[in-house]
């Protein structure tokens, strides 16, 4: 028996008074108890000063992306051995930053799912989609997932199914990523995109897009997908997100996965920018600091109108996109309005419900995965204590 005691406590909804006991045997939390639980005799006991919760989840990841500039266009070039190598290191890396559970959103030849029932020590729990279903020269083609037609779209869908996927990824508009594309427009026909909703709900599998325009979000919307990536609202107007927009999301109980956690000094030069985003950029008038305000106010305004969010940062596209910041995420969350409990919830137990992992992970709950984060702080004190990770298990494996 592992007993761990912290000064402090979030559960995954609440914060807890006074700190926590928590028991562990094995992979499982087994007692949940009040700061000064006698443990069962020969336990082995760690204590610590900071603030125990449940394993972060990072809902949006490219694990064949190492973060650097240029990384993922390059991950088709390496063979599976070379991309198992990274995959690994990336999950060790989001592990020692205190996520347990990553769901990875685009990968190449379905390596993320190898990599999932393989299910290593001390790797966070993987939730993949394969490549991301894309159009012939469309956003992310280069990781193989370009189809036409909605027969291919269908069996595309079923492909992955087959696969063992957990969710299908669509692109709805064109990305940042891949110059060629179409970012201020859309992706898909109307009835191909419905056609992989269809096709993925009768396989029991949800469906996310990935959205950056205006003109994508409403196009996914149209289609009845059960998440939307990014959510940008691009026009040419800069980000455009109406009340009238954020009220459909919110009464079709679509969730956004606003892809947050950006390291700000670790963003690079404008000028090494690819030139379709400077001109973009320089297009819409877009500072980078008119671009923070901007997604503040638009992260603020989604939780105003109570739509659903989880923590998700496209870990793996660029430096300023590093494996481990969903803590980054969650404090981007409180700058915008969310109070602490509601942005770490959107990492934790309410990350766990939207990928249907509640009886799993999540919670500080006996029955669960121990999937525990301490940190060196009181986060009721000091928020970026998240950052600051004392000990990490996962599913009861110390990190």
């Amino acid at each position: 028996m592992r007993v761990i005691r912290a000064a402090s406590a979030f559960d995954g909804v609440r914060f807890v008074a006074d700190g926590v006991t928590v028991l562990v045997d094995g992979d499982r939390i087994v007692g949940v108890e009040g700061p000064h639980h006698e443990p069962p005799a020969g336990s082995e006991v760690a204590t610590y000063d900071g603030t125990m919760l449940p394993g972060l989840i990072d809902t949006h990841v490219h694990l064949v992306g190492d973060a650097t500039m240029g990384g993922l266009e390059r991950s088709p070039d390496l063979d599976d051995d070379a991309l198992d190598a990274v995959i690994d290191e990336m999950l060790l890396r989001q592990a020692r930053h205190g996520v347990t559970t990553v769901r990875d959103l685009g990968d190449v030849r379905y390596r993320t799912l190898a990599a999932r029932d393989e299910r290593r020590p001390r790797r966070p729990r993987l939730h993949c989609a394969g490549p991301p279903l894309t159009v012939p020269g469309g956003h992310c083609h280069f990781l193989g997932g370009a189809v036409l037609g909605v027969g291919a779209v269908v069996a595309a869908v079923h492909e992955r199914a087959e696969r063992g996927a957990d969710v299908v990824k669509v692109m709805a508009s064109g990305g940042m990523l891949t110059p060629d594309s179409d970012i201020m427009g859309v992706q898909f026909s109307p009835e191909e995109l419905a056609a992989a909703v269809r096709a993925s709900h009768d396989a029991g599998l949800p469906i996310v897009a990935h959205a950056h325009s205006l003109a994508g979000v409403r196009h996914a919307l149209d289609a009845g997908v059960d998440g939307i990536e990014h959510f940008t609202c691009l026009t040419d107007a800069g980000m455009t997100t109406s009340d009238a927009l954020l009220r459909q999301v919110a009464d079709a109980g679509v969730v956004v996965c606003p892809t947050a956690g950006t390291d700000v000094s670790r963003l690079p030069p404008f000028e090494t920018l690819p030139q379709v985003v400077r001109d973009l950029i320089e297009a819409l008038g877009l500072t980078r600091e008119g671009a923070q305000r901007g997604r503040v106010e638009q992260l603020r305004r989604l939780h105003e109108h109570g739509v659903g969010v989880v923590n998700g940062t496209d870990a793996g596209v660029t430096p300023s996109k590093d494996h481990g910041n969903a803590w980054l995420a969650v404090l981007e969350l409180t700058d915008s309005g969310y109070s602490l409990p509601e942005a770490l919830a959107t990492a934790t137990s309410y990350a766990a419900r939207v990928l249907g992992l509640e009886s799993e992970t999540g919670r500080l709950t006996p029955g669960l995965a121990a999937d525990l984060l301490v940190t060196e702080g009181d986060l009721r004190t000091d928020p970026e204590a998240l950052g600051r990770p004392a000990a990490v298990w996962v599913r009861g494996d110390a990190v």
